[in-house]
């Protein structure tokens, strides 16, 4: 299988001196295309942090990142913009959609970042939206829908662009049981239908067993 994202020797310090706070320390992980991995971990363990350096979001102490093949220290700000756009979609805990856009326009949002057309975009974003249940909410804010309405509208602006790797940080953690096993459901759907590998750090065990493996973050090492 090919590599969608690794990270070799992966460390992350906050802060120097007597008060340096080491996070992560020499991390090797590889996640495969269609692979999906759940990383669990007490709160304070370091996942957030690992999600945010495999997406480019954050730059480690020391240590490096591939994404799709390419060293992430290579690139310039535009490349690595470019390359994450391309390569990656993100779901978080909480939903992040814009408020002053319609469900629609946050999703299809993604694909205008990437120089699609407008109405080719909004075409796509609808199709997704129809496929996660939401045609009826296309002209709706993020404040006209519910809890699991929205956290299927994110789940579609992260899977829009069809991208090659999900990152997932505690994704149905603010919803209840119900809609956390629909959220979740909806995800390993597209992950068999689109190939999407999905990295998903999660408290929540019954995630964590219908994945195709799980790892452990305790004490800044990674457990596999």
């Amino acid at each position: 299988m090919s590599s969608v994202l690794a990270c070799h020797q992966l460390d992350k310090t906050f802060g120097d001196g007597a008060v340096a706070l080491r996070i992560l320390q020499g991390i090797d992980f590889t996640i495969n295309s269609g692979e999906r991995i759940a990383i669990m971990g007490a709160s304070g363990s370091g996942k957030s942090t690992l999600l945010h350096l495999l997406g480019g979001l954050d730059e480690p102490t020391s240590g490096d990142i591939s994404m799709a093949g390419k060293s992430l220290t290579s690139l310039s700000p535009v490349q690595l913009g470019r390359l994450r756009n391309k390569t990656l979609g993100f779901v978080y805990q909480f939903h992040h959609l814009l408020p002053e856009f319609t469900a629609i326009e946050n999703v299809a949002m993604p694909l205008l970042v990437r120089g699609t057309r407008p109405a080719q975009a909004e075409q796509q974003a609808a199709s997704l939206l129809d496929r996660v249940g939401l045609s009826a909410r296309l002209l709706h804010k993020p404040g006209e829908m519910s809890g699991g309405e929205r956290q299927r509208a994110a789940i579609a602006r992260a899977l829009v662009t069809r991208p090659a790797c999900v990152l997932a940080d505690e994704p149905t953690g603010n919803l209840d049981r119900y809609n956390a096993e629909q959220a979740f459901e909806l995800m390993l759907e597209l992950n068999r239908e689109l190939g999407t590998s999905l990295l998903v750090a999660t408290h929540d065990s019954l995630i964590a067993e219908r994945m195709d493996r799980v790892v452990r973050l305790e004490d800044g090492r990674l457990l596999l």
